[in-house]
């Protein structure tokens, strides 16, 4: 029984596989060179010993995979969406929107309630929802333009 909706989206495949690659390099580029020593200070790695942080660095390679998969997820849930709204919304403005009104408040009650030393509270907020702005804007522009 048909209710004379077609619920059938294409998607760009390549592009999103492109989008998805280039968060992953940007995310590595802005927790590495950009705010790593700030990160690790937050994390704690800074007290550990470099043998230590060695081995924490080998056991993150599993993570980084599931960390590249639910950036697929995020991008194809935008890409979808963006198809349905390219009409109403461009592409920058509604990714914005999802930024805004559904990382950011997700990424600050992660921080406030994830253990998270009080001093570092507004530091990893801006740190996360700054990368999370940058990968929205990334997927935004990739997927409009393939």
């Amino acid at each position: 029984m048909s209710n004379g909706i077609d619920m059938t989206i294409q998607f760009n495949y390549a592009a999103i596989f492109v989008a998805s690659l280039a968060q992953f390099i940007f995310g590595a580029v802005w927790y590495t060179p950009v705010f790593g020593k700030v990160w690790g200070k937050i994390h704690g790695f800074d007290k550990v010993s470099k043998a230590e942080q060695q081995k924490m660095m080998k056991q993150m390679v599993p993570l980084l995979g599931m960390q590249f998969i639910t950036t697929i997820v995020t991008t194809v849930v935008l890409s979808a969406m963006l198809v349905e709204t390219s009409n109403v919304w461009s592409a920058y403005a509604f990714a914005g929107l999802c930024w805004i009104g559904f990382i950011v408040p997700t990424q600050v009650s992660a921080v406030l309630f994830g253990g998270t030393e009080p001093k570092w509270v507004v530091t990893k907020i801006l740190i996360m929802a700054g990368g999370a702005l940058g990968c929205m804007m990334i997927a935004a522009a990739i997927l409009s333009a393939m």
